[in-house]
């Protein structure tokens, strides 16, 4: 352990270790802006405690100056030849040479040795609602010749309960995490119920729900048109799109709405509304392909790709309507971007969805095309509903914040 709890003052100072290789990448979604808000609000949020920031490579100018104004922060690269199991590995060897006194895991692997006071976030359980998909993913190698090892190694390290498919892997990482952390974030209510009802190894008093945030910086409403139109060109876009943020996959139920646009268009073949797609292929993405080719939607159906968090708040914000048809999540942080950005918004009617957005938004049968058409049209083409939206999404946008998060987060770590 570190030795570093030195009373002084009154104050307890300690030091905190964040597993920040998440953060560190270029290309996040989710779980990755969800580690990088946190550690930089902690820098600005907490001048007391030391903070150590572990990596499996050298830290990214954006994390290095998300923490530059904080000297208590510091980068520990640990360093490992193989692309797997970094934490598994790499991170656990650290954990029993040179321990903090608080481990922060914002994903939910934690290493196979952790100090006794790790806080784990849990963001979801989907491979428990999609076993059949989370199958057919494998765990990532650099090398495919270390497939055939890195599958027996799995099956030896959990006594022949697992293999390497990602439902294995996510199942046995949060039945440990539950098992061994100090306590765990769930970042909703649902979640956390979620965790209960499929675990029998979780438990009520050990899961503090902590809600995501937004970041209210870059996204809130524009007024900036002139910068508003240098993005939407530099991606050749006009004004007319009904937007979707997020992996194009099967999880997230894309194939569905396109589907449903392209039932819209039918009946509305005047309207020169586009589908804008943002976000990088995943499982199923052949089927989005398919449906576009069936209904000739090349023209109407846009897919940018990955688009920088530079731009996407002004891509947001530009939108006609912003949707999500997902079959399942574990809380709805782009959900929360619309909101913030006074766009009109339509949503699958998850659970989860009504813990975030509450009456701000319109909701959808995700699994009705007929009720994802009619929410199209009404969330696109009804003024007075659009104007009733935007309202209550600012209101409701202002009640999360990574400021919150992080300070709610700060507060349980420096509890323990």
């Amino acid at each position: 352990m570190a030795d570093s709890q030195l009373e002084s003052a009154n104050f307890i100072y300690m030091v905190i270790g964040i597993d920040a290789s998440r953060a560190n990448l270029k290309y996040k979604t989710g779980t990755e802006w969800y580690s990088f808000n946190l550690i930089k609000n902690f820098a600005e949020l907490d001048q007391t405690n030391t903070y150590w920031l572990y990596l499996n490579r050298a830290p990214a100018p954006e994390l290095i100056a998300a923490i530059s104004s904080n000297t208590n922060f510091s980068f520990k690269v640990l360093y490992w030849p193989f692309q797997a199991f970094w934490t598994l590995g790499r991170l656990t060897l650290e954990m029993l040479w040179h321990s903090p006194d608080v481990l922060f895991v914002p994903a939910h692997t934690l290493p196979l040795f952790s100090p006794r006071k790790t806080v784990n976030t849990i963001h979801d359980i989907a491979f428990e609602y999609d076993k059949t998909l989370y199958r057919s993913l494998k765990v990532k190698t650099d090398k495919a010749a270390l497939r055939p090892l890195i599958d027996w190694l799995v099956h030896f390290i959990t006594l022949g309960h697992y293999r390497s498919g990602s439902v294995d892997y996510l199942d046995w990482s949060t039945s440990f995490a539950l098992r061994h952390a100090k306590k765990i974030i769930a970042v909703s209510e649902i979640t956390k119920q979620d965790l209960l009802q499929s675990y029998p190894e979780a438990r009520a008093e050990k899961i503090r729900v902590i809600h995501n945030g937004f970041n209210d910086e870059l996204y809130h409403p524009v007024d900036d048109e002139q910068k508003i139109t240098e993005v939407l060109n530099k991606y050749d876009l006009d004004r007319q799109y009904l937007l979707y943020v997020g992996r194009l996959e099967r999880k997230k139920n894309t194939a569905a709405l396109v589907e449903a646009f392209a039932l819209w268009k039918e009946n509305n073949p005047d309207s020169n509304l586009k589908l804008l797609l943002v976000g990088n292929a995943g499982f199923g993405f052949d089927e989005i392909n398919y449906i576009i080719e069936e209904f000739n939607l090349s023209k109407e159906v846009l897919m940018p790709g990955w688009v920088s968090a530079v731009d996407l708040p002004y891509i947001v914000a530009a939108a006609k309507a912003f949707i999500s048809p997902s079959r399942y999540e574990g809380f709805g942080i782009t959900l929360l971007e619309s909101l913030a950005c006074g766009v009109p918004t339509a949503v699958s009617n998850l659970p989860v969805f009504k813990e975030v957005a509450g009456d701000a938004v319109l909701y959808f049968d995700q699994n009705d095309k007929k009720s994802m058409v009619m929410a199209i049209d009404r969330v696109v083409n009804d003024e007075g509903l659009r104007q009733e939206l935007k309202t209550k999404g600012l209101a409701r946008a202002h009640q999360f914040s990574w400021r919150k998060c992080a300070s709610e987060t700060k507060d349980l770590l420096t509890s323990l």
